[in-house]
């Protein structure tokens, strides 16, 4: 099997009020506790919703449970695909594990949700994947149809827990369910401050699913993790998050998706950077080639001038426990056509027109984060009946 690990730090931090680290034992995911749950599988038919981040020690899930006489009979691929890392949005096609033989069912493309003849014969779906912990990373919404097919097909999910990279913090504006998307699902903020077995509760508990139906749903907690901890992904979890200091900036620069604006797909430093051919030249270019992971990046070809934050870490820009709108509207004030900044997908990021006009009308990071502030306070009381960790 290809292993994707990268160099990633596999120390962990706690974030500390006064801004100080200490260092605390290494979080266990919950995919790691076999004894937690082999027994509610043991003679089981099993789906598992899975890709490449599901390891086990060195071993895939599928693997790990293959060696211990667990039935796998289907295995459900989010967007990016299985074992091998697709483009964003490129189509993931059905078809078989050639490892396994075990059949490929894609969640990504055409089909969403598991249909009812997908789930014939299923007694459990296992969901283990990596998240990030932002709305608009697609895994929670696989979570979500997956949660929904469980309920009207009376099969069972078990949510095995993975810590949250940006779990410490909550923050962006609520999501307008009016313009619910695949990357808006519900109405929570840009960053939830939830790990995925969290998430799976609030889904169930809050009645989000379609018609109000109930999953039959079980979580495997992680051991040694809080949210204060800084959890660094041993394992890249998808094509253009490629370290941690992409993922912590992911939750603030994805907005640039949504304008003319290059966020380095087709680098070797994706999320790191911004630029565009009309922005400032301040001594920083990159040009966009066609590379694994982003074969027709914005802007490919063409040289681009903007901001290096591939140090962020290093110059304490992330982690933070806000999102940071100054480099969007920083960019929008230099960038010379105004009408051409933005494009459609602005929009379906930030559910809605009020960001874009917000920015537009010249408010600063501070004024928008203010509007925000009502709907995160409920929300907080929402997240607060889910929590399973500090």
């Amino acid at each position: 099997m290809k292993r994707l690990f990268y160099a990633f730090s596999f120390i962990t931090l706690v974030y500390i009020t006064s801004g100080c680290y200490g260092i605390e034992k290494t979080p266990l995911p919950g995919a790691n506790q076999t004894e937690l749950y082999k027994h509610l599988i043991e003679g089981k038919s099993v789906a598992i919703v899975t890709n490449q981040t599901s390891m086990v020690g060195h071993t895939h899930l599928v693997d790990k449970l293959l060696s211990i006489g667990i039935k796998v009979n289907v295995i459900l691929a989010p967007e990016h695909g299985f074992r091998d890392l697709a483009d964003a949005g490129d189509r993931i096609e059905d078809g078989k594990d050639p490892q396994t033989g075990i059949a490929i069912i894609s969640l990504y493309g055409n089909q969403v949700k598991p249909t009812p003849e997908d789930l014939e014969g299923i007694d459990v779906i296992l969901f283990d994947i990596q998240d990030v912990g932002v709305r608009f990373y697609t895994y929670i919404s696989t979570l979500h149809y997956v949660m929904e097919a469980c309920a009207e097909n009376d099969v069972r999910c078990i949510v095995l827990d993975r810590p949250n990279p940006n779990g410490f913090y909550y923050d962006g504006n609520i999501a307008d369910t009016a313009y619910r998307s695949f990357v808006a699902m519900h109405p929570v903020p840009v960053v939830h401050g939830m790990t995925v077995g969290e998430y799976a509760q609030m889904i169930n508990g809050e009645g989000w699913l379609k018609n109000g139906v109930k999953c039959n749903l079980s979580v495997i907690k992680c051991e040694n993790y809080t949210h204060k901890t800084l959890y660094e992904l041993p394992i890249k979890p998808s094509p253009n998050l490629p370290n941690q200091t992409s993922v912590y900036l992911y939750p603030s620069i994805c907005f640039f998706e949504g304008t003319n604006i290059s966020l380095g797909r087709g680098t070797s430093f994706p999320f790191q950077v911004f630029g565009s051919p009309k922005l400032s030249d301040r001594g920083f270019s990159f040009t966009p080639e066609s590379v694994p992971g982003a074969k027709n990046p914005p802007l490919l070809g063409v040289k681009c001038y903007g901001t290096d934050l591939r140090n962020a870490i290093k110059d304490k820009l992330v982690p933070s426990p806000r999102l940071n709108l100054e480099w969007v509207i920083e960019a929008y004030h230099e960038y010379p056509e105004k009408d051409k900044f933005f494009n459609s997908y602005f929009d379906v990021l930030a559910t809605g027109p009020v960001l874009r006009e917000q920015i537009k009308e010249g408010m600063s990071a501070e004024e928008i984060s203010a509007t925000w502030q009502e709907g995160l306070i409920k929300f907080a009381k929402i997240r607060e009946k889910y929590l399973l960790y500090k």
